[in-house]
């Protein structure tokens, strides 16, 4: 079948590749849209049409061809967001981490939940 419009690049994948796609994105701790851009590539891989791939993820096929051509380019690393402009973040992921699980496993001394100033004292 002779396809029409712009070509499109080819998507091959080692095995190594495949199978970090296939867990990044399954796992619970991935964000929503890198494991989107997985499910793309993967769709890519499985040799289907921007259309084809768009149509199952509800996504539209300038979105799949995006992910597509940043993945052809530069593989696995392509797939990351990219810095945002703007001052660069004081608090660490590590941080929030921290906060969110205190917040969710603990609560303070003579009360039932936590206040910001609360928070604050116990986080620093």
């Amino acid at each position: 079948m002779v396809r029409k419009g712009r070509p499109v690049a080819e998507v091959t994948l080692t095995d190594e590749e495949r199978e970090t796609l296939v867990r990044w994105a399954r796992r619970a701790k991935s964000s929503q849209a890198l494991a989107q851009r997985c499910r793309i590539v993967l769709g890519c891989a499985d040799g289907k049409t921007n259309q084809e791939v768009a149509a199952e993820l509800g996504i539209w096929p300038q979105t799949v061809g995006k992910w597509r051509r940043r993945f052809v380019e530069r593989r696995l690393e392509g797939l990351a967001d990219k810095p945002r402009p703007g001052a660069p973040r004081k608090i660490t992921d590590e941080q929030v981490e921290q906060v969110v699980v205190a917040t969710l496993e603990r609560t303070p001394a003579g009360a039932t939940h936590w206040s910001r100033a609360s928070m604050a004292a116990e986080s620093g």
